[in-house]
């Protein structure tokens, strides 16, 4: 395997925790969105990914690598909260709003570990760059 590889695959890895990130930037957002009816209330979205393996084509010899590609968005089931608020311009008739249930704790424990996970594949960038600069300066 290539040492070059290893930039792919940490390089996967950042954009994977990236979308994390952003979902859940969009999660929280919207946690505190409410509507008047229950099929329009903002669904909690969560990225699902998958690990591959695939040969790589031209400039890497046909090595096989690995690599993280996100294989969708999914939207939560869990039904949204009503609670009564006749006064809300967003309430129906019966002066019930419907708010979604995005737990906030849930997702900023979610959002420390995705940037934590994203600060680990900028290490392993940086250590593999210092490793390849320092076999370099070997033939010196």
């Amino acid at each position: 395997m290539s040492s070059f590889r290893i930039f792919d695959i940490a390089g996967s890895g950042m954009s994977a925790q990236s979308v994390r990130l952003n979902t859940v930037a969009s999660n929280l957002a919207n946690a505190e969105s409410v509507s008047g009816d229950p099929s329009t209330t903002y669904k909690a979205r969560h990225p699902v990914f998958e690990a591959v393996r695939a040969n790589v084509a031209a400039g890497r010899n046909g090595e096989a690598g690995a690599a993280v590609r996100i294989k969708g968005v999914v939207e939560s089931d869990a039904a949204p909260t009503a609670r009564y608020e006749p006064g809300n311009p967003s309430a129906n008739a019966d002066g019930y709003v419907f708010a979604p249930s995005v737990n906030s704790i849930e997702e900023m424990v979610d959002m420390i570990s995705a940037s934590r996970a994203y600060q680990n594949n900028v290490e392993v960038l940086t250590t593999s760059k210092e490793l390849l600069m320092a076999t370099l300066r070997l033939g010196q």
